[in-house]
């Protein structure tokens, strides 16, 4: 036995060996994607039994065997394209142009006995070159648009083609180059069995070669799955595993549908949109739902007739389905579909429902990771409450108690001498004490109105270094000297009220946490259109831990001790949002023992809005 001969028995073992195969797959699951399938690999079949024959003398070549030849070539082609409609779609009249193109082919080749007229054998050669090069372009182009076992198998089957291609090639040369017959014989078998072995691998690929093939997107996706819970929301989280799930199974798409216990609907976002799909309704996700079974719909228009209309919007004709379910507990449904129904076999249910119980695993993990953020919250709004009720009460409290008890001692003196002169001094700290009361009081106000955004008030111009003047002549500054350095006026259109408390909060601070003195420089410049102002004072400093947090409601440097510095920790949180509502900015840096500056920055009004106001 020469080896050519070897190759050409080889060839004829293995493409009847994939055509068994196929028809066993195909009596197994009798889809129409099987059966042409069985078909297609049943054309070469007959033409080697027709080789084998004819080797045995049992059939003698004549013109009509070499008929019977031409025209189970014709017809494989045909096939061929027929498969191209089931992985990817043709124009609506070519399958059926094709058919007649075909049909009148194989009278010809019957008719014209050999040899043939050159125009007939041009006509097959062009029917089957061109064809052939149509559909190996279409299933190139499919594979770049798919993705996981999909694309794998799409590139197999392009293979096929183009060494179907060559072997009608080099067939035809050996034909018009006898003299070459030998070695272009060796191609030809070469290429015949290289297409038969390709075209087995993407049409009928054997469930070991499927699942190693799917590994690589399935492992990438399990990979992610840990981090998914930690994405900002659900609906983030739904995309993801939606994304995975179609690259894991080599589907052009993927959907899950949230179960809404509250109105016993399943929630599906598809291209932006919300579908709702009650738990009764004739469809694949609520059956599969409803039943907690994994759901393999081969055509969806023919076994669901209700969902013609939303099959074609969504191109399903064929969807795989699986529950998403923690434990007892129903969370959804995970359904994979496509438009065409030879992307699946029944081996995907199983990874199918993989990905679901992965996908309820992250659900569920995203479920308790909100509801300790709940807690978190709940938690941190009784802290805040505490610390509001301690701050406050402890602030009041120490007005409050001189009022009190000034007003007692009075009261009795009073009683006991009703002729008495009046006690000016006690009178005057009650009023001091009323006052510092007023101010604990407007200054809960302030809070709840910065939460809102509505501390402002209408604006007029002003002028910020004039403001900070007159601010500084207001306090009386026994151990601290205070400066204003600026080249000249800087105006803008501001809330006058809301800016000057600004200036008198910062300057508060600073005289507070600077009790044994020291300098207090408010520096004004600008640039760009905006107000630089900077209030450095020479106090006790904030902790490096403290300052990111130093403008938050309620809180307090670690180093403000509440004995020696009242305070609830709200006036930063004012002065930030006065700020931040005039579309500015405010920042801090700080030394301990050294001092602090605060640097804002406010916009400047044009001249037109200051004639204007």
């Amino acid at each position: 036995m020469t080896a050519d001969q070897l190759i050409q028995y080889l060839t004829w073992a293995v493409f009847v060996a994939i055509f068994v195969l196929a028809v066993i797959r195909a009596i197994r699951q009798p889809q129409r994607t099987n059966i042409s399938i069985a078909l297609f690999f049943s054309v070469p079949t007959l033409i080697i039994a027709i080789g084998v024959a004819a080797l045995f003398g049992f059939v003698r070549p004549g013109p009509i065997p070499n008929a019977i030849s031409t025209t189970l070539i014709l017809v494989m082609i045909y096939l061929l394209l027929r498969l191209v409609d089931d992985f990817s779609g043709t124009p609506l009249w070519l399958v059926p142009g094709a058919g007649i193109l075909l049909l009148l082919l194989s009278v010809s080749a019957f008719i014209y006995a050999p040899p043939r007229p050159v125009l007939f054998t041009v006509l097959i050669l062009s029917y089957l070159l061109g064809l052939l090069f149509y559909i190996t372009v279409v299933f190139v182009r499919a594979s770049q648009r798919a993705g996981g076992v999909t694309r794998r198998r799409l590139v197999c089957i392009a293979v096929g083609c183009v060494m179907l291609c060559l072997l009608f090639i080099t067939s035809t040369l050996g034909q018009l180059f006898p003299q070459h017959r030998d070695w272009l014989l060796t191609l030809t078998d070469t290429f015949s069995l290289t297409a038969a072995v390709s075209y087995y691998l993407g049409f009928t690929p054997p469930r070991s070669l499927r699942r190693a093939w799917q590994e690589p997107e399935l492992r990438a996706f399990l990979s992610r799955a840990a981090q998914l819970p930690r994405l900002p929301d659900t609906a983030s989280i739904v995309h993801e595993l939606e994304r995975g799930a179609a690259t894991s199974v080599g589907a052009p798409r993927a959907s899950i549908g949230l179960w809404d216990a509250a109105q016993q609907q399943l929630h599906f976002t598809v291209n932006g949109e919300l579908v709702k799909r009650d738990l009764d309704e004739d469809s694949p996700a609520s059956q599969a739902f409803r039943l907690q079974q994994m759901l393999f719909v081969t055509d969806v228009i023919k076994a669901y007739p209700a969902r013609v209309q939303s099959s074609h919007v969504y191109e399903a004709k064929a969807m795989l389905a699986a529950p998403i379910t923690a434990a007892e507990r129903r969370l959804g449904v995970l359904t994979v579909y496509s438009p065409y129904t030879s992307i699946f076999a029944e081996d995907d249910l199983a990874l199918v429902q993989l990905l679901a119980d992965q996908a309820a695993v992250v659900l569920e993990s995203r479920a308790l990771i909100d509801e300790a953020a709940r807690v978190q919250a709940r938690e941190e709004m009784i802290r805040l409450k505490d610390d509001f009720l301690s701050a406050a009460a402890h602030d009041l409290k120490t007005p409050l108690t001189t009022l009190i008890m000034k007003a007692q001692q009075l009261d009795r003196r009073a009683e006991r001498n009703p002729e008495a002169p009046v006690d000016r001094n006690g009178l005057k700290m009650m009023v001091q004490e009323a006052d510092r009361l007023k101010r604990l009081v407007l200054e809960l106000l302030d809070a709840a109105r910065a939460e809102q955004t509505t501390l402002l008030g209408p604006r007029t111009a002003v002028d910020l270094v004039g403001l900070a003047r007159l601010v500084g002549e207001r306090y009386q500054l026994d151990h601290h000297q205070y400066l204003v350095n600026a080249s000249g006026p800087l105006i803008g259109l501001y809330d006058d009220l809301r800016i000057q408390q600004l200036f008198e909060n910062l300057v508060e601070n600073a005289i507070k946490y600077g009790p044994t003195g020291g300098v207090i420089r408010v520096e004004l410049t600008s640039a760009q259109g905006q107000a630089q102002i900077k209030i450095h004072d020479q106090g006790i400093g904030i902790p490096g831990v403290d300052l990111e947090h130093i403008f938050d409601r309620f809180y307090r440097a670690g180093n403000a001790d509440d004995r020696r510095y009242a305070g609830m920790g709200l006036g930063l949180f004012i002065c930030r949002s006065i700020v931040e509502q005039h579309e500015g900015q405010i920042s801090v840096t700080s030394q301990l023992g050294q001092g602090t500056t605060f640097q804002v920055t406010l916009p400047l009004a044009v001249v037109a809005e200051v004639a204007n106001a």
